[in-house]
């Protein structure tokens, strides 16, 4: 009877408790019921800010907003919001420079985080999203140029396990000239064979290189000081690999790029064309022993992030070494209006010069070694390694080769250090850039400047 004569006003209820079990997709949902009117980027902003409690980021939003309120600021977008010290700010919680607000893994094993702003990818992951990146209609001819192509990329096939394998998509290398296409099938291999399947460059290809190699060259300096072994020269794409996933099963598995030619802490531009795909990513969590099963990689769960038509991805320096990624099968998928379920990735590479294949050591077996990161053992994570792969093409058998690969603090390897003009320098022909002269205009979708 109290409760009823009382003249206070009974508190409102408190936030539905949650815990570090639930789902992030229900988290998100409690805290969308409650504040309807917030966008669901910045709710996962404030969630992730929170470490993922719901309570704490449902007091932030109140106390923001109380802020508002008390300044009189009822729009955000006329008037700077003031904040609660101690809280985040709505639009500020996440900068993507500050990658260590976060204090423990977002992930936990078993479970995906799905991420949808880039300046959360950007902080929690070591990519940068650029949505939108070419005008609209240069990236529909550019996905018109290589949906053409297509027909023509083939699925490489490997071993595993005394298994012939084919990959689950249908890819291509594209390079400059004839003259490096001449090398690109008869010295420089991937995954211990030569690729026969290689390709000239097309003409929209070319064009959005000059655009990528900028855009990639301004988000390195951006990222912050350079790493241990990474380049400090300027990014200059000069290969390419297309892949292809005609539909939504198509894939690719958890994998690192293989480094024998980009060098240590190599930075990739991918630009997704056609239908949205989810890229996943996970981080590399070191073992103590070689007993710890390599393949239960999810220890650590994982990162979604969807990649849309015209959508370009930087994986930066610390992603290959350190990280794993996939394109995952999906059940259904949204067709595109020019490809159907078909999607087209395009990933422009550097290759360096000082690892030309007449530099690299060469196995027992006398093929061409592979450039690997020991990424799992605690003792000597980070090392790089020279190993022998012929026993990953089908019918061969590898020898067992094994060499630790040295590199000074820019990634040079250590025969890279020769005086210009030295003997050998001749006998490795240089790729050719694919942009040598060009400067991108602007967001006009042309290059100024000669483009050989």
């Amino acid at each position: 009877m109290d409760r009823f004569v009382s003249r206070k006003r009974p508190r409102s209820p408190p936030p539905p408790t949650t815990t570090d079990e639930d789902s992030t997709d229900l988290k998100l949902a409690l805290l969308m019921s409650l504040f309807p009117t917030m966008t669901l980027d910045t709710l996962m902003e404030i969630l992730v800010s929170s470490n993922g409690c719901v309570e704490t980021a449902s007091c932030t939003i109140k106390a923001q907003t109380q802020t508002q309120i008390q300044f009189g600021s009822a729009s955000p977008s006329k008037k700077r919001a003031k904040t609660v010290p101690g809280t985040p700010a709505i639009q500020t919680c996440l900068p993507s420079t500050s990658p260590t607000t976060i204090t423990r893994p977002l992930t936990k094993k078993g479970q995906t985080l799905h991420l949808y702003s880039p300046s959360s990818i950007a902080t929690h992951t070591p990519c940068t999203l650029i949505h939108n990146f070419l005008p609209l209609s240069l990236a529909n001819d550019l996905l018109t140029e290589l949906l053409s192509e297509s027909p023509h990329f083939t699925r490489p096939h490997f071993q595993l396990f005394d298994r012939t394998v084919q990959s689950p998509h249908s890819a291509s290398t594209y390079v400059s000239t004839p003259e490096d296409y001449h090398s690109h099938t008869s010295e420089y291999t991937y995954g211990g064979t030569y690729r026969s399947n290689v390709r000239q460059i097309t003409p929209h290809m070319r064009t959005v290189a000059a655009k990528v190699q900028h855009t990639v060259n301004e988000q390195i300096k951006a990222r912050g000081p350079k790493l241990p072994f990474q380049s400090p020269l300027e990014w200059t794409p000069n290969a390419a690999f297309v892949n292809c996933y005609a539909g939504p099963t198509e894939s690719v598995g958890w994998h690192s790029d293989e480094l024998t030619y980009l060098g240590p802490r190599p930075v990739i531009g991918s630009l997704s064309l056609g239908v949205e795909r989810e890229f996943r990513v996970r981080k590399i969590l070191p073992v103590d022993t070689d007993n710890e099963d390599e393949n239960n990689g999810d220890d650590g769960g994982q990162i979604s992030i969807h990649l849309p038509h015209n959508s370009l991805l930087i994986m930066h320096a610390e992603m290959q070494e350190e990280w794993k990624h996939a394109i995952v099968p999906a059940r259904t998928v949204i067709p595109h209006p020019v490809s159907g379920t078909a999607r087209i990735n395009i990933t422009y590479r550097w290759y360096r010069e000082s690892l030309h294949p007449r530099y690299t050591p060469r196995c027992r077996c006398g093929e061409h070694t592979v450039l690997r990161c020991v990424q799992r053992k605690r003792e000597n994570r980070g090392r790089y390694m020279w190993m022998c792969y012929a026993g990953f093409a089908p019918g061969k058998k590898g020898c067992g080769f094994f060499q630790w690969a040295e590199f000074d603090d820019d990634g040079e390897p250590v025969w890279g250090h020769r005086e210009k003009g030295s003997s050998g320098d001749e006998g490795a022909p240089r790729l050719r850039n694919f942009v040598e002269d060009g400067v991108w205009n602007g967001d006009e979708g042309e290059v100024k400047g000669e483009v050989v």
